[in-house]
């Protein structure tokens, strides 16, 4: 019998069209009064959505922060924590999909901390190896009204883009975990459909490399292996993601994934995404659906465990080749929703993949990966098969 540790973080989370009625006494049971809502600006403009969730706080409501950019890039970041000091915000509510849910977060972190973003973030050190620091300051209460199916829903690290550097600054504490998630479909709705499958693609790659890392539990797996039951009936399986509750089907798949990889890790694929995502702005679950085959051929024989786990989820359990029929089903999928099989033809320039590579190294999540990646010259080959 081996020894493992799994603790679940709380959640309260309020599903269908009455959801958001319970926006109000959520504020009053963590004490808050004085609620800012993130969000695109695009969000801020239909203001339907909004409308409805601004009349469900009611005086609760002191400011609309409408400054989250796609990639949540520092500026934008630090712009939302000024916005929190200047209206005394005692909680966030973060509407829309992964940006606006990350620039919540990180801007709550830096208000809270009230230190240098370089220096709050996960670093390198001399030895190669990764590490948080402890950020021990109280966070503002996070409240998710999602749009779109992100695992960031549910994740308490928050990753933002400084396009100065072009590093990816990637920040950690539980403390910014969301208190509370309201799926609501006019919410779910207001999504352009292109988002939606970029980011159930993202959550589809995530899920995959969760059930291959070597860290996993039977409850870790228990909650993706549902999580990529879901994707298979709702993405892989059919087309309809303009229906609410196919929607929010897709979001509770993230959610599950989001869960579950908290206690598997990731690997080469979603930290290979990350750099590339954030070298030319492309979205992550189109870069990951790219390299992620790649990424499986790379693991090898180290999969076999969790490629079975995968084929079971995805009704292939008979195949005689696991690995070719989960690469099968991942290229037939990239294909009917018309996504680029191959790096070049995403607009990636050869000539940036050593140097895209090399800042993978730094990436908290290549650290699970079932085979060890020993320099950026492997993730290199990676790349250029996936070129």
């Amino acid at each position: 019998m081996r020894s493992f540790k799994h603790i679940s973080p709380p959640l309260r989370l309020f599903h269908g069209p009455d959801s958001l009625t319970l926006l109000g006494s959520e504020l009053e049971r963590l004490r808050a009064r004085r609620a800012v809502i993130f969000c695109g600006s695009s969000m801020s403009r239909s203001s339907g959505v909004l409308d409805l969730v601004r009349s469900k706080l009611e005086d609760r409501c002191v400011g609309v922060f409408d400054g989250v950019r796609a990639h949540s890039p520092l500026p934008s970041v630090e712009a939302g924590t000024r916005e929190l000091m200047r209206l005394e915000a005692d909680a966030v509510i973060a509407l829309g999909g992964g940006s606006a849910i990350v620039t919540a977060r990180a801007a709550s972190l830096l208000l809270a901390e009230k230190g240098n973003p370089k220096s709050l973030s996960t670093s390198q050190d001399e030895r190669g190896e990764l590490k948080s620091p402890r950020l021990l300051a109280l966070k503002l209460p996070q409240l998710v009204i999602p749009t779109t199916p992100t695992t960031a829903i549910v994740k308490a690290g928050s990753a933002v883009f400084d396009p100065i550097t072009k590093e990816r600054l990637a920040f950690f504490d539980p403390k910014t975990r969301a208190h509370s998630v309201f799926i609501h479909p006019e919410a779910i709705l207001t999504a352009p459909r292109e988002l939606v499958v970029s980011a159930s693609l993202d959550t589809l790659a995530l899920a995959i490399e969760g059930l291959i890392s070597l860290r996993g539990d039977p409850i870790s797996d228990a909650l993706i292996m549902q999580a990529l039951r879901l994707l298979g009936l709702h993405l892989l399986g059919r087309s309809n993601d303009h229906d609410a509750s196919v929607r929010s089907e897709l979001i509770l798949a993230a959610m599950l994934c989001g869960q579950g990889t908290d206690y598997t890790g990731a690997g080469i694929a979603t930290a290979l995404g990350h750099a590339i995502s954030a070298y030319c702005g492309a979205e992550n679950g189109v870069i990951k659906m790219i390299v992620l085959p790649h990424a499986l051929r790379f693991n090898g024989d180290v999969t076999g465990t969790g490629l079975a786990k995968i084929t079971a989820s995805l009704g292939l359990a008979s195949a005689s080749d696991p690995l070719a029929a989960v690469s099968d089903a991942l290229r037939a999928t990239a294909s009917r929703f018309g996504i680029p099989q191959r790096l070049r033809d995403a607009g990636i320039p050869r000539e940036v993949l050593s140097e895209i590579a090399l800042n993978t190294m730094a990436d908290w999540w290549l650290r699970d990966n079932p085979r060890p990646v020993r320099s950026a010259f492997e993730l290199q080959q990676v790349l250029e098969e996936a070129w």
